[in-house]
């Protein structure tokens, strides 16, 4: 039989040869690297026979696939790790996920953080030991009474087809029901460490047991699973929960679960992000507008919501009539459209709106500002005609990645993703608008992935996902062809014939949600914002009490020059305020003694740096209003 390798070539091997065999025809090295095969687009084990003329490439830990399968590995070990330590454990399901992998268990006592040390010496234990992972077929009335004694498994068997063929695996003492694929051994697997503990719903449902998800991960070496833990503590040490509150930048409160409560210093921050997004949204040609936070129920009939969004949003009812707070703002921009005739002549229209939304959130996914119930979008749509579309994405996408440089996310992944299987508009439609998306893309120099099938049903769309200084990726910014919007609430302009048509629209977001956006920078930064961000950009340190009144003369003129300041008034030490001014985080400290008001000076000194330097006051002003300028980013 031949086989079919990555580069067109054949390779021929034994009847029922496997993915093993062809990484040994293929070389000792990659025999010994490898953990799976891929026949076609499917993942198997290097056990499984292959067919003749099948397409095989060899599945290594360095691919995606391959660390997805190591984690799936490593999650069955810690399956059988728990079972060994906690005799009685019911087990339930055990997937990969970004990052890692988890498993939910139902204990026979409580197992908490400080059994995971226990658990993780048995799982070095088992990883030593090179168990092979052994799958077998067997019927649905063979898995029944496999796995008898284990609730959560015969659930899942008994909600499949009667004639369905169930794999299951064994390695060592532990027999799952699993698809699969596995490592060969248990010694392919490399490095694991566990992470957490949860609770969890069994199948998420908050009627049924709650489980014990013990979360961990794998990589293919120690070293590279070190480096994972180092940023793992460097995102604890971040967390902006934690800073937030350390800051005095935001709360929570049980009065208002999931709605976010902006401190002072907090709200200086977003006016510094809102001023910045105007100024550049204003140079881009964008008109900005505000509609209500509550609309007629009507509205959201039209526009799809009230069938399809239901139960993601808040109602209320007024003179008798039902309402709703707005999940998003496009019908709200939509009727501003409408307000008036519009014609070929008025496009493109840019008209951007960061306007409040709500909606309605479990309670178990609420994360602080990353998953609100309320929060700021900074949405815009453009009305433009067939011909305009290429040209306005462009411009979409120069003012998105402008903005991000900004703020430092310099690496900015991007994803085109395209028709999904249920959609509206015709094959023409969608063609077309794929077309303009790409050659958008393509105009701007960009590499991009493409996602194809995971468009909007209205529409394809272009994903930004920005790294952050931790390597982890978010995506915020998107831009949206809507073929949905126009035809539902019946937009229109007069086009150069004198007849009416559809306008062609575009949703396009930057930040994405504010309050999330404020999330990433503040654990981007450490909560050690730029200066130009900075809630306090200034801090004046008076030496003694009888310095406080030239320590005020120099904080008016600081905020006369448009910077935020605060005054150290507190009776403590100097070398304490400037410390706990570094715990703040503060960009620039001032201290004023006694030869600072007799020469009318300040002694300046900067964040993260312990020297010190004197300047005048008037240059000292010149010198700190620069600083805190928002940085020019070449287009």
């Amino acid at each position: 039989m031949k086989v079919v390798l990555p580069d067109g070539s054949d390779l021929a091997l034994e009847e029922g040869a496997t993915g093993a065999d062809v990484a040994q025809s293929i070389g000792p090295r990659l025999a010994k690297a490898a953990v799976a095969a891929k026949v076609g687009d499917k993942v198997v084990d290097l056990g499984a026979p292959l067919a003749d003329g099948a397409q095989v490439s060899i599945v290594t830990p360095d691919s995606p696939e391959g660390l997805d399968v190591i984690r799936h590995s490593a999650a069955h070990v810690l399956a059988e790790a728990a079972t060994r330590l906690y005799p009685g454990t019911k087990v339930a399901i055990g997937p990969a996920i970004k990052d890692g992998f988890y498993y939910d268990f139902e204990f026979p006592q409580p197992v908490g953080e400080d059994d995971l040390p226990r658990l993780n010496e048995e799982i070095q234990r088992l990883l030593g030991a090179g168990s092979p992972f052994e799958r077998r077929e067997v019927s649905k009335e063979e898995a029944t009474a496999l796995f008898a004694d284990e609730p959560y498994k015969l659930e899942l068997i008994r909600d499949l087809p009667e004639d369905a063929i169930i794999s299951v695996y064994r390695q060592g003492e532990f027999l799952d029901l699993c698809r699969g694929p596995h490592v060969p051994d248990t010694g392919r697997i490399g490095a694991v460490g566990l992470l957490s503990i949860a609770g969890a719903y069994w199948r998420g449902k908050s009627d049924n047991t709650m489980l014990t998800r013990i979360y961990g991960t794998a990589f293919p070496t120690k070293k590279e699973l070190q480096e994972y833990l180092e940023r793992m503590e460097m995102a604890r040490q971040r967390d902006h929960r934690k800073l937030g509150r350390e800051l005095g930048l935001f709360s929570f409160h049980d009065e208002g679960p999931g709605f976010p409560f902006f401190h002072p210093k907090g709200m200086r921050v977003i006016n510094a992000l809102l001023e910045y997004w105007r100024r550049e949204h204003i140079a881009a040609g964008y008109e900005e507008i505000r509609t209500p936070i509550i609309l007629e129920r009507t509205l959201w009939e039209q526009s799809g919501h009230w069938d399809n969004y239901k139960d993601n949003m808040y109602f209320t009812t007024i003179d008798d009539v039902d309402f709703a707070v707005k999940p998003m703002n496009c019908p709200g921009g939509m009727l501003v459209y409408k307000s008036e005739q519009h014609s070929y002549r008025d496009f493109p229209m840019r008209i951007a709106e960061l306007g409040q939304v709500h909606r309605h959130e479990m309670s178990g996914v609420l994360h602080g500002l990353f998953r609100v119930r309320c929060f700021t979008q900074d949405d815009a749509h453009i009305f433009c005609l067939p011909e305009q579309v290429e040209e306005e994405v462009v411009g979409v996408i120069e003012l998105i990645l402008r903005m991000y440089r900004t703020f430092g996310f310099d690496k900015v992944h991007l994803e085109l993703s395209t028709r999904p299987e249920k959609s509206i508009g015709s094959d023409e439609m969608w063609a077309t608008a794929e077309s303009a998306l790409a050659g958008a893309l393509d105009r701007a120099g960009l590499d991009y992935a493409v996602n194809p099938g995971d468009g909007a049903f209205y529409g394809p769309k272009i994903d930004f996902h920005i790294e952050d200084v931790m390597g982890r990726t978010w995506q915020c910014a998107t831009c949206q062809l809507d073929f949905a919007m126009p035809e539902r609430l019946d937009l229109e302009y007069v086009g150069e014939d004198n007849q009416k048509h559809r306008p062609v629209m575009l949703h396009r977001v930057v930040y994405g949600s504010l309050e999330r956006f404020l999330g990433i920078l503040i654990e981007h930064y450490g909560g050690a914002f730029p200066a130009w961000l900075a809630p306090v950009q200034a801090a004046v340190v008076p030496v003694a009490d009888r310095h406080a009144e030239y320590a005020a003369e120099v904080k008016s003129a600081l905020e006369e020059a448009g910077l935020r300041v605060d005054v150290d008034l507190r009776s403590e030490s100097v070398s304490k305020k400037i410390r706990d001014g570094e715990v703040a985080k503060v960009p620039f400290m001032l201290v004023v003694g006694d030869r600072e008001v007799e020469e009318g000076t300040v002694t300046l000194r900067t964040r993260g740096s312990k020297q010190t330097e004197a300047f005048g006051l008037a240059e000292a002003v010149t010198k700190m209003v620069a600083e805190c300028r928002p940085p020019v980013v070449a287009p």
